[in-house]
């Protein structure tokens, strides 16, 4: 007959329940394992599944009880981790979402909305469309295997129990959201410098004839004109892609290094 003890069923625990409480963290805030449309059961499963794969190769875990205030403590400190890399990613995807918005409003496609149930929100069809793209694109390079890889390497750079956290990597973290602005405007600025020219031509056209109807040339062009551009956007939006997602891999990195408390 097996008998297994309190003492080893609470070390099997400890080896599994904080590496899934960060993996598990991860997937909730990450935006491919997220998505609303991912049952949280799979979630679960799969977050358990990747704790199992890669518990023996982990550093060793602290020995404090699972039923205890610092074994909440622990349950929090892995969370913020889990969370922390996560958003990364979401700012990461952002980036070619806000360019979708900022060339759909240029382009009149401002309307063509529809409901998003990740979001909750409104979402033009442009934007997703980019969204789809993305994601496509970042599981055809592999990005998802060198996040999880970050994701594993972070247990050594941030073991289990570390007690502390650098504030500077907050700030580190709040300051990469500008990437949003940045990266998605340098995408989006062919196209909306284009048709910013082409509504300037139409507002000097109005004035020099104004027996011309603007609004009925001037909105079948730009819709015409951008989608020609959009196509040829497309043909180098894969190099604008695989460098958005270095730089994201890159930060994710960095910020694991710069959430070691200083000592």
């Amino acid at each position: 007959m097996v008998e297994v003890t309190f003492a080893q069923l609470h070390g099997w625990l400890v080896i599994l329940l904080w590496p899934f409480v960060r993996i598990l963290a991860f997937f909730s805030a990450a935006p491919l394992w997220g998505h609303s449309s991912v049952p949280r059961q799979a979630k679960i499963g799969l977050a358990f599944l990747v704790t199992v794969v890669v518990a023996p190769v982990l550093p060793p875990m602290p020995d404090v009880p699972i039923v205890s205030w610092a074994g909440l403590g622990l349950m929090v400190e892995q969370m913020l981790i889990g969370i922390a890399i996560g958003v990364v990613m979401h700012v990461t995807f952002a980036v070619v979402q806000a360019a979708g918005e900022f060339i759909g409003l240029k382009m009149g496609l401002a309307f063509a909305t529809f409901f998003d149930a990740g979001s909750g929100t409104n979402t033009m069809i442009l934007s997703r469309v980019f969204y789809m793209i993305t994601l496509l694109l970042f599981l055809a390079l592999g990005g998802h295997l060198l996040v999880l890889e970050a994701l594993v390497s972070s247990f050594h750079g941030l073991p289990v129990g570390i007690g502390s956290f650098n504030p500077a990597a907050f700030e580190m973290l709040v300051r990469y959201g500008g990437t949003i602005f940045v990266a998605g405007m340098s995408l989006a600025l062919p196209l909306v410098g284009s048709l910013l020219i082409i509504n300037l031509a139409m507002g000097i056209l109005n004035r020099s004839a104004p027996q011309l109807t603007v609004f009925n040339i001037g909105f079948p062009m730009m819709l015409t004109i951008g989608l020609v551009l959009l196509m040829v956007l497309m043909t180098d939006m894969s190099r604008f892609l695989q460098g958005l997602f270095s730089h994201g891999i890159q930060f994710l990195y960095s910020l694991i290094d710069a959430m070691a408390p200083l000592a």
